[in-house]
């Protein structure tokens, strides 16, 4: 991988390349029939609001899109993440602000109960760590045990790894597509030992019915610099966090013992262990930002910081 030159221009994941592509509005239309067991047949009536920078810690999201009366919030994740329904409840609150201010229908101040479109939120994950098939991750899960919130977020998690979720990947044929183009570059991967070549390979391969492989094909310069760059920060982060715990673990440990003399050595040590693992984690995003992984906005949006937090995060490490 070190002779590969990659063209970080190209900061969209594949999965928001192919599915909120404004060129390619039928193939989300498709997304969204298959989520809904709909039948849409005009594209035109999905209106895309995918956040491509906002203020706020320079977030963006992966699909975001009305039709029906529903806001549909999509994300793509390669890695099984908690804090997505946290996540959610920012793109979504940005959303909803600037249908507010800009809907002639809805006004803000009035005594009349306002109507507003219903939200859908999704993670499409598509990692390599086994998962049931969907799965349910909720907001208040991230609040104090016991407590009792005001505010609530559920997310549902689709596994669509080639195998999982056959009736959805079949129901949407870009999906099933995108599974498969996924799933045999991982493949071939292994055999060729070379991303670039088993790009090309899973490209050549897809069959002739494909709905992407036009596609992919035409794009192929943008389709291997999102994928390059996806598995680098994938194979850095898995390489720098192991780095990472195990100079934190060794420092959490020592602090963590210092800590809980009162309490007790092992409850020390426990808790040093998560000071360490911690440490590990912002050593990580730290390391692929140097790398030009990462921008800092997207390290800091991973590790829920401002941009000003994370990099003062970074002269201090």
């Amino acid at each position: 991988m070190s002779d590969i030159k990659v063209n970080r221009e190209y900061k969209d994941r594949l999965f928001k390349f192919i599915f909120g592509n404004p060129e390619k509005k039928e193939w989300t239309l498709s997304l969204y029939n298959a989520m809904n067991n709909s039948s849409y047949t005009d594209s035109e009536a999905i209106s895309l609001n995918t956040i491509e920078n906002a203020v706020y810690m320079s977030m963006k999201n992966d699909v975001s899109f009305l039709i029906a009366d529903t806001f549909n919030f999509y994300e793509h994740q390669s890695s099984i993440n908690p804090n997505m329904p946290m996540r959610m409840l920012i793109y979504s609150g940005m959303i909803y602000d600037s249908y507010t201010e800009a809907c002639d229908d809805y006004h803000r101040f009035s005594s009349l109960q306002q109507h507003a479109p219903t939200p859908k939120c999704v993670c499409f994950y598509n990692g390599l760590k086994e998962t049931e098939d969907r799965v349910i991750l909720k907001l208040s899960d991230s609040f104090t045990p016991g407590s009792d919130p005001d505010i609530e977020v559920r997310v549902t998690m689709i596994n669509i790894n080639y195998g999982h979720n056959a009736d959805l990947l079949n129901a949407c044929k870009p999906l099933g597509d995108y599974a498969l183009f996924v799933h045999e570059v991982r493949r071939n991967l292994k055999r060729l030992r070379n991303l670039v070549a088993a790009i090309d390979l899973a490209i050549a391969e897809l069959p002739e019915d494909s709905l992407i492989k036009s596609f992919l094909i035409k794009n192929r310069a943008e389709v291997k610099s999102m994928f390059i760059t996806e598995y680098d920060e994938q194979r850095a982060f898995a390489e720098q966090k192991a780095e990472g715990r195990a100079e934190g673990r060794a420092e959490g440990r020592a602090e963590g013992r210092a800590e809980g003399r009162a309490e007790g050595r092992a409850e020390g040590e426990e808790k040093g262990i998560a000071i360490g693992e911690e440490k590990g984690k912002m050593k990580a995003f730290i390391g692929l930002v140097r790398d030009g992984i990462l921008t800092v906005s997207q390290a800091a949006e991973r590790v829920n910081m401002t941009v000003p937090e994370f990099e003062a995060a970074m002269q201090n490490g």
